[in-house]
């Protein structure tokens, strides 16, 4: 290394580039970036490193995967056409918005002229926020059913808990409290939920060049093609606004497609349904990779009622997440495990309404 060259460690270069340092590895491993080593093998990133690096996250900002990240890097335009449409999309998305603001003030400023005074609501609407989603419902058993509202409804929302914690039930009196809400459970795994979803493609053409593209876009970041994956594309792809809820969105999924799936979610263009996952899997919440327009919601082991958890340690909550969560090959393990209630609980639970 030259010796007159700033170089940075992993966490401060991830820092300086606003990713995390999970990611700089992950580009590293796709051979995308590869940092230099000091005597004692530690890896550094000097100012080659950290200007690829810096092209890398500027690509994937755009919603390039990485099989497409590499070929850009290397001049070749595969696949390039196809996420140019998609951002040009996302940012006519953003300008029809801001088009109908200007539309706004335009016609106010013409009123003032002709001596018409805007009202004071006419004013606010000028800086009114998005209509806020939200769900108020009473908590199922085990919780008693106390009144919970949640208001802070994101793009992705991820609900965790322990084995018996009761986010299932959670779940599903959220799906029960929003308007036109889907609940996409574990059966979706079942031959009959597969044979359902692939007629459902096979009627309709539109959809089905959706999920296409959605397949081919996560098989260039590692994604394997499998029933479950298809089923679960079925259902994000398709037409209407319709919140949807996800039981356990790991399953029938290894972990390169569980990475895939989840970097494919944050690329969506804005305005995109919100969506709840359940899941215990760490490829799926990473918690150093959280975004601003993701929510965590903890059911807590002691059945408090949920809550909504910051990304960072030392946060409320923030321990148990994390001691939820567990590798891919972990999850497979365990997959068939469920909780065990006493009787009395059992019976208890089946009385509740």
């Amino acid at each position: 290394m030259r010796s007159n060259t700033r170089f940075l460690s992993p966490s401060e270069a991830a820092r300086r580039l606003g990713v995390s340092a999970k990611a700089l590895r992950l580009y590293e491993q796709r051979g995308l970036v590869e940092p230099e080593r000091t005597a004692a093998g530690w890896r550094v990133y000097g100012p080659e490193q950290m200007a690829r690096a810096a092209e890398i996250v500027a690509l994937r900002a755009l919603g390039f995967s990485l099989a497409q990240v590499g070929r850009v890097l290397q001049g070749d335009p595969q696949g390039l056409e196809q996420t140019l449409a998609a951002h040009q999309a996302a940012l006519e998305a953003q300008l029809h918005g801001l088009s109908g603001a200007v539309e706004k003030i335009r016609s106010l400023r013409s009123d003032l002229l002709q001596g018409r005074t805007p009202t004071v609501d006419q004013l606010a609407e000028l800086r009114a926020p998005a209509p806020e989603v939200r769900a108020a419902f009473e908590l199922p058993w085990p919780w008693g059913g106390e009144p919970f509202e949640l208001r802070d409804i994101r793009a992705l929302n991820y609900i965790i808990g322990p084995l018996g914690s009761g986010k299932t039930r959670f779940a599903h009196s959220l799906a029960q409290a929003l308007p036109d809400a889907v609940f996409l459970g574990l059966q979706r795994l079942e031959e009959t939920e597969v044979a359902a979803a692939k007629a459902r493609l096979h009627a309709d053409n539109r959809l089905k060049s959706r999920v296409n593209e959605a397949l081919a876009w996560l098989a260039e970041d590692g994604a394997a093609p499998s029933a479950a994956l298809s089923v679960l594309l079925s259902e994000l792809e398709a037409e209407g606004s319709a919140t949807l809820i996800v039981d356990m969105i790991e399953q029938g999924l290894d972990q390169p497609t569980q990475e895939a799936l989840i970097a494919w979610l944050r690329r969506r263009a804005p305005g995109a349904r919100p969506m709840f996952m359940l899941t215990r899997s760490c490829a799926i919440l990473d918690l150093s990779a959280v975004g601003p327009d993701e929510t965590i919601i903890l059911c807590p082991a002691n059945h408090s009622p949920p809550m909504q958890v910051a990304p960072y340690s030392g946060a409320p909550g923030y321990e148990a997440v994390a001691t939820c969560l567990a590798s891919p090959e972990v999850r497979a393990r365990t997959a068939g495990v469920i909780a065990w209630f006493p009787p009395g609980r059992v019976e208890a639970a089946a009385a509740t309404p």
